[in-house]
C-alpha cells in the first residue's frame, strides 16, 4: 500500500515540527470512512511535552474521536516528530499504535542530516512494523 499525501500536508507537518521543538510534535490527518483518503490535518498537542515521547492530550482525543463519530470519518494517518534521531518508529511507538488501518508517519529534524529531512511511512499491525511508499501529490484529490 501507498500513502498519497498532499505537499501542503508534509510542510505543515515539518513546519509544526519545528514550531514545537524540542518536543515531538504529534497529530492526525482525517479522512471519509473507508476512503484510505488523507483530508483534513488537525494538529494535536503533546501533553508529554517531551523530546523522546509524544501523548494526545485526553481532551482533545475525547473530542477528535466525537467528530469523526459526527462526520463519518476515520484517522487515516497519525504523524509525530522524531527530534534527534531517524523516522523509525521506537519500541514505545510501536506498543501505542492502536489505529490497525493508519497510516504512521514519522518525520525527522535531526541536525546531522540538515538541511535535509526525513519524512516516512509505516502501517504498524499487532507489533509488526512495515514501512510504505510515499507518494507526495501536488494537491488534496489528485
Amino acid at each position: 500500500m501507498t500513502l498519497k499525501i498532499s505537499a501542503e500536508h508534509v510542510e505543515a507537518i515539518f513546519a509544526q515540527s519545528v514550531a514545537e521543538y524540542p518536543d515531538e510534535c504529534c497529530g492526525v490527518i482525517l479522512g471519509p470512512e473507508g476512503s484510505d483518503f488523507a483530508q483534513v490535518l488537525k494538529p494535536m498537542v503533546n501533553s508529554a511535552h517531551s523530546p523522546t515521547f509524544y501523548e494526545f492530550d485526553s481532551k482533545d482525543l475525547l473530542s477528535l474521536y466525537r467528530e469523526l463519530d459526527d462526520n463519518s470519518q476515520e484517522i487515516v494517518v497519525v504523524y509525530h516528530s522524531h527530534t534527534e534521531t531517524e523516522a523509525y518508529p521506537s519500541r514505545t511507538d510501536i506498543a501505542y499504535a492502536s489505529e490497525p488501518n493508519a497510516h504512521y508517519v514519522l518525520v525527522s529534524t535531526r541536525k546531522e542530516i540538515a538541511p535535509e529531512r526525513e519524512f516516512r511511512s509505516y502501517r504498524i499491525i499487532d507489533g509488526a512494523v512495515t514501512e510504505e511508499p510515499v507518494e507526495i501529490i501536488a494537491a488534496i484529490g489528485e
